[in-house]
């Protein structure tokens, strides 16, 4: 499946396309070391840009492979990147892991994707380097009203201690706690979250729909799978618990009357605990 992994010292999708620079490595098929040409095309890169600041480093693979194993390729691939240029081209502390899932649009060409692509700002163009990214002023962020389908990420970071945030568009195959492949991206969209907030703190809480007992206990192993996956990429367990309410809490009174009723009652919603 196609898949990459980018490792972002900052939101590439930030930058003003007029300040952003970019350098790409290409790698072998399953290789996450570049060959001897491109190891030459880098160290001479590296030495024309001493004095530039690199601000993300994105990874990617083609098409070959199972997701699980291209989103590892990917990651040695920007891990081996990333060591050689951290002690010799500036970087930003603060970076982060990202997955994408399928949206990689692949090139025909698959050596095309197999690469590393390292983007930077010049040294002449340092001075503007968070109007580059496009950071603002503590004192300019404010809670705002947000629209309905405004991003899991925006809602978070508009959020207070106690709301809770519904998990749109995360499934699971029927009457089991497995994840659905198409919600991967919700998934790592959270995960992006809480790596970018190393202060926020939630609890995953799941709910079914139908039926007035969760015999099963499924509510809460689908929030516990939730924070399973968290904890396995890197986020301390205890930043996340996990709860079931069963049905007990429901937005549409049971039985539900069609299956937009259910849906709504089917859920998995984050509530913020510290932020």
């Amino acid at each position: 499946m196609r898949s990459f992994l980018a490792l972002f010292l900052f939101l590439a999708a930030a930058f003003n396309a007029s300040a952003q620079e970019s350098f790409v490595v290409y790698f072998e098929s399953n290789k996450h070391e570049p060959n001897k040409k491109e190891m030459l095309r880098l160290e001479s890169w590296m030495q024309q840009n001493a004095t530039s600041k690199i601000v993300a480093i994105n990874g990617f693979t083609d098409e070959d492979g199972t997701t699980a194993y291209n989103d590892t390729l990917a990651q040695k691939r920007v891990s081996f990147i990333y060591d050689l240029v951290k002690e010799k081209v500036k970087t930003r502390d603060d970076f982060k892991t990202r997955s994408f899932g399928e949206s990689h649009k692949q090139s025909k060409i698959k050596a095309e994707n197999r690469k590393v692509t390292i983007h930077y700002i010049l040294a002449k163009d340092l001075s503007r380097e968070n109007e580059i990214l496009g950071i603002k002023p503590v004192t300019e962020v404010k809670r705002v009203e947000l629209p309905l389908d405004a991003s899991l990420t925006m809602r978070v970071e508009n959020a207070r201690v106690g709301d809770k945030l519904k998990l749109e568009n995360l499934n699971f195959y029927e009457n089991t706690f497995a994840i659905l492949p198409e919600s991967r991206p919700k998934m790592f969209e959270l995960l992006e979250i809480m790596k970018k907030n190393p202060k926020l703190k939630i609890q995953i809480q799941g709910h079914i729909c139908c039926m007035p007992n969760d015999r099963a206990d499924l509510s809460t192993k689908r929030a516990k799978a939730i924070r399973m996956f968290l904890e396995a990429h890197g986020i301390d367990k205890s930043r996340a618990t996990f709860k079931g309410f069963g049905s007990t809490q429901p937005i549409n009174p049971l039985p539900e009357k069609n299956e937009e009723e259910r849906a709504a009652n089917r859920r998995v919603e984050i509530e913020i605990i510290e932020n």
